[in-house]
């Protein structure tokens, strides 16, 4: 399950989707995460579907590693699904005791697994194509009017790219811990899901000690190169738009346009729910 999760992850490749502006992939990410909870029509998933298909062919990353982050959140998956399946109000397809599955329950907890599933990979997706640095670059500059209002716009953009930066570290320091208490006679595979979470407990006491040493070291570093925030800091790679980023930034113009178009007259068109 730990090595499994690759949210964070940059999967280096030559790809069109690797060479776009950082805030245009950061914006693009905003733009279809709120796309996938617009509508309520077969007609706009079909949309949704088209363009991350799309936009997954053009990143040149494995599909099997895009789809292996998925397994991280299967229970949160379920849980979910299990929760629309079971209270949402409707017509009765099926009585389990004081359980109920209805119809709307049936086509809500599909729908609810799509978009929680659309919602994973698009997010991947812009880990993937993006280096830390880049992201921490694109997040300043879109964020760059707070400065104000006096927002720490550079501490928080850095904040934000370390979090994702440690987010591989500790689960690859995770898993080395998880194999050196294994030798010793540790199990974390068999038993139920409650016997497995306890055996993770284990993990916590050197986990949480690594983080803190591997912070500490993080700060240290920082403090011997003079860091002292954003100000009068210089860019060695200054962000610049691309003939390619107008192109892409008009393909997700016109792709929001043919979503709330569909959000607006899906009361006319056949719902699911």
């Amino acid at each position: 399950m730990i090595r499994d999760i690759t949210i964070g992850q940059y999967y280096p490749a030559d790809s069109v989707l690797h060479r776009l502006d950082p805030r245009l992939k950061l914006s693009g990410t905003l733009l279809f995460i709120i796309s996938i909870f617009l509508f309520d029509t077969f007609y706009g998933y079909i949309a949704v579907t088209v363009f991350l298909v799309s936009v997954i062919k053009m990143s040149k990353v494995p599909l099997k590693y895009i789809m292996r982050g998925l397994k991280a959140i299967i229970v949160i998956l379920l849980f979910t699904m299990f929760f629309n399946l079971f209270l949402t109000q409707g017509d009765v397809l099926v009585r389990l005791g004081f359980l109920k599955i209805t119809r709307q329950g049936l086509y809500s907890a599909i729908f609810m697994g799509i978009r929680l599933t659309y919602l994973i990979l698009g997010s991947s997706l812009m880990t993937f194509t993006t280096t830390p640095n880049q992201l921490t670059d694109g997040l300043e500059k879109l964020l760059s009017p707070l400065r104000r209002i006096k927002v720490p716009v550079h501490e928080i953009a850095m904040m934000m790219s370390i979090a994702l930066r440690f987010i591989p570290i500790l689960m690859e320091e995770t898993d080395k811990i998880m194999k050196a208490q294994m030798a010793r006679g540790a199990d974390f595979e068999t038993g139920g899901v409650i016997k497995r979470a306890k055996s993770l407990v284990p993990l916590l006491v050197p986990l949480f000690v690594s983080a803190f040493r591997r912070a500490n070291d993080l700060a240290m570093a920082m403090e011997a190169r003079c860091y002292h925030g954003g100000d009068g800091r210089t860019k060695m790679k200054p962000l610049r738009y691309h003939r390619i980023d107008y192109f892409a930034y008009l393909i997700l113009l016109i792709y929001m346009t043919i979503v709330i178009a569909i959000s607006v007259i899906e009361n006319r068109l056949p719902s699911f729910l």
